[in-house]
C-alpha cells in the first residue's frame, strides 16, 4: 500500500506547524506494477523528558488523527495517475478525509482503546471520560465564527486588485464577531494559508466538515464506530480513488444520496 514517515517532536528551526507532505504517490507503472505511496507525518507535539514519556494532550492526540487522515488518503489512494493520486482531490474537499478520522478522538469506545495511565495503564474514569466527550460543544458558537472570518477575509482580499488586509480582516471580525480586530494589528501577516495553497479556498475547510460530519454520522453512527464494514466502505468510497472522481460523486457513493448539512448542524449543537 505505502509508508509513511512520523517526525512528532518540535526541535531548533524545524517546520512549526503540522501538515502531511507527500514525497512520492501512488500511481500505476508502465511495467503493470504499482508505485507505492510515500508521505510524511510532521507536527510538533509535547516531547519525552528524561523521567516521563511524551502525553500527549487531547487536542495534540486530535491533530494526529487529522494528519493521519491525509496519511491514510495517500497512502490508500490507488488512482492510475499521480494527478489524482491520494490528496489531489477538490480544494474543499481535501480535508474532509482528515476530519473524519477527528470524530474518533470524542467516542467512548475509541478513546478507551487508545489511552490509559502511563505508569499502570489503568483506564480512563468513566466520569472523566463523559466530561472530556461533553467538552467538545464548549465554544463551538466562537471557534466556528472564527472559521467563518477567515473564510470571509479570504474570499474579500482575493475579489480586489487592492486589499488593505489588516483593514479586511478587521472588517470581518468585526461582521461575525461583532468586534473589530485590536488596533494596530494585522493577523494576515502571519496566517500561512493565505500563501500556501488555500488562498481563495480557505472555506473548504468548514465545507470539508459538512461532508465529514455527513459521512460519519450517517455511516459509523449507526454500524458502529469500529465497523469493519463501514471502515472498508468509507476506504473503497472516498480514500481508493484519489481524485479520479468528483468528489460529490464519492460522496453519494459512500451515503447512498446527495450530501447534506444536517449532521453539520447536529455536530455543533445547531439543531
Amino acid at each position: 500500500m505505502g509508508q509513511f514517515y512520523m517526525d512528532l517532536h518540535p526541535r531548533e528551526g524545524k517546520y512549526g506547524h503540522a501538515a502531511v507532505f507527500g514525497l512520492q504517490p501512488g500511481v500505476a507503472l508502465s511495467s503493470g506494477d504499482r508505485q507505492p505511496a510515500v508521505c510524511a507525518l510532521v507536527c510538533n507535539f509535547t516531547a519525552p523528558t528524561a523521567d516521563k514519556p511524551a502525553l500527549l494532550t487531547h487536542s495534540e492526540v486530535e491533530t494526529y488523527f487529522h494528519e493521519f487522515g491525509h496519511a491514510m488518503h495517500q497512502i490508500c489512494s490507488q488512482a492510475e495517475h499521480a494527478y489524482f493520486a491520494g490528496t489531489n482531490v477538490e480544494r474543499d474537499f481535501v480535508e474532509a478525509p482528515s476530519q473524519m478520522l477527528q470524530n474518533w478522538c470524542w467516542e467512548p469506545e475509541s478513546l478507551k482503546l487508545m489511552s490509559g495511565h502511563y505508569k499502570d495503564g489503568s483506564a480512563i474514569p468513566d466520569k472523566l471520560l463523559d466530561k472530556l466527550v461533553a467538552s467538545k460543544q464548549a465554544n463551538v458558537a466562537t471557534t466556528t465564527c472564527r472559521q467563518l472570518v477567515f473564510a470571509l477575509f479570504d474570499q474579500d482580499i482575493h475579489t480586489k486588485e487592492n486589499a488593505d488586509t489588516a483593514a479586511s480582516f478587521s472588517n470581518a471580525n468585526e461582521r461575525v464577531m461583532g468586534t473589530p480586530a485590536p488596533a494596530s494589528t494585522n493577523f494576515a501577516a502571519q496566517f500561512g494559508h493565505m500563501a500556501g495553497g488555500y488562498d481563495a479556498q480557505y472555506y473548504g475547510y468548514m465545507w470539508s466538515e459538512v461532508y465529514s460530519d455527513d459521512m460519519f454520522q450517517s455511516v459509523f453512527r449507526d454500524a458502529g464506530v469500529l465497523s469493519k464494514e463501514a471502515g472498508l466502505k468509507y476506504r473503497t468510497c472516498i480514500l481508493q480513488p484519489g481524485g479520479s472522481i468528483d468528489a460529490f460523486d464519492m460522496l453519494k457513493n459512500m451515503l447512498g444520496r446527495e450530501p447534506n448539512s444536517d449532521a453539520f448542524f447536529k455536530a455543533k449543537g445547531f439543531a
